[in-house]
């Protein structure tokens, strides 16, 4: 689907492109692109790679054009009803009077940045700036996404304080698999607005918004790091731990296994088919019963002052 927006006090959906209006393009057919080359030249070989999920960020100048691919974040929901983060890429053209957004995957990054723009009446950005504006979104739904994960990374540890459950293991370590995918595509989207502020160094642009980019990209990266970190040193604290549990359980196992062997002895020897005395003995069977217990408790009393048990 293509849409125009223009702006004026805020951003308006029109009905036919003008210059400098923003083409954004969302889950385009193929009718849709050839008409992005067939009007403004558009570089369709970029664009395509940008329907795959893989692709990776990256900055690239062809004729008047300047190509970008950013990795930008989203979320969805299992059908256990579990939240699950990606990151998607999302292709970014301009020249002159035109700038076209390309976007294969749902995403509310660009919704918010509209909504967001309209709600606190933001001065109108062209070309460059809206690059940046872009960027900038983008890292702020980061954070966002990166708030929701520690909020998740919290619940389950509290889970885990009470029993150590397997699926909240492992929703810790999606959660892990999810940190990596940011850290990547952060990293991606860093090295973009380094070569994307040489094209800026004899350009017209908004100084601020540049800074504050870079402050919350930065931000977003550390931040992405962070957790990654505590979730790593998590795993290894509950792998420990769950490595202590098992050596005390097989402990206390092998503890009353060597006491049970006391009686089991007693009662293998005078339960032989052979004459030992006490077949006739009227307190044969209490008295090798008494034997057993007092044996039992001095082995445990021993193990006691070993602190074997």
């Amino acid at each position: 689907m293509i849409t125009y927006w223009t702006y004026d006090s805020c951003y308006i959906q029109a009905e036919q492109w003008q210059p400098n209006a923003w083409i954004r393009v969302d889950n385009p057919t193929t009718d849709e692109l050839n008409l992005l080359e067939s009007r403004w030249q558009a570089p369709l070989d970029f664009v395509h790679d940008a329907a795959d999920a893989d692709e990776r960020p990256r900055i690239d100048q062809a004729d008047d054009w300047i190509a970008v691919i950013l990795r930008i974040p989203s979320s969805s929901v299992d059908a256990d009803g579990d939240t699950e983060f990606h990151t998607r890429p999302l292709a970014v053209l301009m020249r002159s009077e035109v700038f076209i957004t390309v976007s294969f995957f749902d995403n509310e990054v660009l919704d918010d940045y509209v909504q967001w723009s309209n709600r606190r009446r933001q001065p109108e950005r062209r070309g460059y700036d809206m690059m940046l504006s872009i960027m900038l979104s983008s890292s702020v739904w980061y954070l966002k996404y990166l708030k929701q994960m520690n909020s998740m990374m919290k619940q389950a540890e509290a889970r885990l304080d009470e029993s150590m459950d397997n699926d909240e293991l492992l929703k810790m370590m999606g959660l892990g698999k999810f940190l990596i995918y940011f850290i990547t595509s952060l990293r991606g989207n860093e090295v973009v607005l380094m070569r994307f502020k040489k094209h800026l160094r004899n350009a017209t642009y908004d100084e601020d918004l540049l800074y504050d980019v870079d402050i919350e990209m930065q931000q977003a990266y550390d931040t992405a790091n962070i957790y990654s970190q505590i979730l790593d040193r998590q795993h290894s604290s509950y792998a420990s731990i769950i490595g202590n549990n098992m050596n005390v359980i097989m402990r206390t196992l092998t503890v009353i296994t060597i006491i049970l062997m006391v009686p089991t002895g007693i009662a293998g020897f005078y339960g032989m088919n052979v004459p030992n005395g006490m077949e006739t003995w009227l307190w044969g069977f209490p008295f090798s019963i008494l034997i057993s217990v007092i044996l039992s408790v001095l082995i445990y009393v021993y193990l006691k002052r070993k602190r074997l048990i």
